[in-house]
């Protein structure tokens, strides 16, 4: 019997190394506004390029192709303008639970899975 070995799940970061990190925007998101003051990003897709011909040969446009969307809520908005490229992650997560009034644990698990899914998605990275 062969033994399975599970892949890894890319690098691991210390808890104290994330907080201290510093997030950033991706140069190739867009921002806009809508009317309700929330955000939408809109930002690279990458695929891959048998993915592209197909979606091309069915007559998808270029811009479907480049182009993803995410619009955020009104917290994910708020989170989204913190990141200034200066402060950390801790300082978004102090402000945030601040603003809002919230334990700064609890600010915390909101703050950094946010920040986790952009960083997944390819719009933000980290210093």
């Amino acid at each position: 019997m062969r033994a399975f070995k599970k892949k890894p799940k890319g690098i691991q970061v210390a808890r104290e190394e994330a907080l201290n990190s510093i997030p950033v925007k991706n140069i190739q998101v867009s921002e806009g506004r809508l009317e309700s003051g929330e955000i939408l990003i809109y930002y690279p897709m990458t695929m891959r390029p048998w993915i592209t011909s197909l979606v091309k040969r069915f007559g998808g446009s270029q811009d479907q192709l480049r182009n993803k969307k995410l619009q955020l809520d009104e917290m994910g908005t708020e989170v989204w303008t913190l990141i200034d490229g200066n402060r950390s992650v801790s300082q978004i997560i102090q402000e945030f639970a601040r603003t809002h009034q919230l334990q700064v644990r609890e600010a915390e698990v909101a703050v950094t899975q946010f920040i986790r899914e952009l960083g997944k998605r390819g719009v933000i990275g980290r210093r």
